[in-house]
């Protein structure tokens, strides 16, 4: 793959809105996790949410695309300078040329469930100002983003579970290397809902505390929320020698199970290998693997079972999902971010709230941040039904 640059590439969650407050999570260790107060949910878990979100409707003119996700969307489209970054781009490429590939899982379900409650009581119908197209439906996410930028080149958005967000690079650096598009703006949106959090704990899933990736006592995820963007083109002449490249993108499917990884971590080997021939680049090159690390007994198993196979206890890596949660469909874009910042920061970042690794795992697994030079990365996220994707960055030198 003819590596492509991450011009400009931003994120929001618990931790904060942009890279600022980001870096300072990564670094210290502290992430933004809390009992979950969320309304008609109020589990034995921890969640990370957002603050602000309620308050904060889309402007009139985008009126029928309200719902919690693209408020979300909109908030993470304005930090770091993201939204000007694009609009830059438009005006070089041209809004046919630019595409726009986002992940998610539930989207604006959060939006239905309210209208549901709200349901005339005779009929059994939704309110008159509920509108599936532009606040439910899994694509008005995208539909939002396009008519915030008048955007006119290819849409779409990924819903493969936790794994959305990841593949949506992949399917970006496919149109471009195509010459269907010069750029595209890729990235993640998922909100909380009652679907989701109810969801999660009727599987017993859930953790009655700060979730604790890879920890030999580990007991299950704590789920957030999150919006992060890139904008992925092909490298100028005179690109800085600390940007970030995506090298390679990895993807398998497995479909081992529904709900469960293959024991083995056969699907997740098959993307992370992938990834690597992808990349034109053998194991031994990546510094620092991003893990989907999601704090579940059996996919971090799985996972660490994968891993161990590949690269055995070589490669320095660790799972950031204490910081923010498990952000589902937004997990790949906001870990392609942590990889970006461990690349141009030097960083290797540890795992929050990891006490102890599982002793069955023995992997290099950061338990606290250090610096430390980092040329390649990889990150990995794994969906329901065994929808794998593994991506691999790189520093321009």
């Amino acid at each position: 793959m003819t590596p492509l640059h991450l011009a400009h590439y931003t994120q929001i969650s618990c931790v904060g809105d942009g890279l600022a407050p980001f870096r300072r999570a990564l670094r210290s260790g502290v992430g933004g996790l809390a009992p979950c107060r969320f309304d008609g949910a109020e589990l034995p878990t921890w969640i990370g949410e957002v603050a602000g979100l309620d308050a904060s409707p889309l402007p009139a003119a985008f009126a029928d695309y309200d719902c919690r996700n693209n408020r979300l969307a909109r908030r993470g489209l304005q930090a770091d300078g993201f939204d000007a970054a694009v609009r830059e781009a438009i005006g070089r490429h041209g809004p046919r040329r630019v595409g726009l590939f986002l992940g998610t899982s539930t989207s604006g379900i959060l939006e239905t469930e309210i209208a549901f409650r709200h349901r005339d009581p005779a009929t059994g119908a939704l309110p008159p100002g509920f509108h599936y197209r532009g606040a439910h439906n899994t694509y008005s996410l995208a539909a939002f983003v396009r008519d915030w930028f008048a955007l006119e080149g290819p849409a779409a958005v990924v819903s493969t579970a936790c794994s959305s967000s990841a593949k949506v690079f992949a399917v970006a650096a496919r149109m471009i290397h195509a010459g269907l598009i010069d750029a595209a703006v890729v990235g993640g949106v998922d909100s909380l809902c009652l679907t989701t959090l109810h969801g999660f704990a009727s599987l017993e899933l859930t953790a009655p505390e700060p979730c604790r990736p890879y920890d030999a006592e580990r007991q299950g995820i704590s789920i957030g929320e999150a919006a992060a963007f890139a904008l992925l083109e092909r490298p100028p002449a005179n690109l800085p020698a600390d940007a970030a490249l995506l090298l390679g993108c990895g993807e398998s499917s497995d479909a081992y199970h529904m709900s469960s990884p293959h024991p083995d971590g056969l699907g997740a080997r098959l993307a992370m290998e992938a990834a690597l021939a992808d990349a034109g680049l053998a194991a031994e090159a990546i510094d620092y693997l991003n893990l989907h690390g999601t704090a579940t007994p059996n996919n971090d198993a799985a996972e660490g079972c994968a891993v161990g196979a590949l690269f055995g206890d070589r490669v320095p890596c660790s799972s950031t999902k204490g910081l923010t949660g498990h952000t589902l469909g937004a997990a790949g874009a906001i870990e392609a971010v942590v990889c970006a910042i461990a690349l141009t920061d030097g960083l290797l970042p540890g795992s929050a709230n990891t006490r102890r690794l599982d002793p069955a795992l023995p992997l290099d697994y950061l338990l606290a941040s250090r610096d430390g030079p980092v040329h390649r990365a990889m990150s990995n996220s794994f969906g329901f039904g065994g929808s794998n994707c593994s991506l691999i960055f790189g520093r321009a030198a």
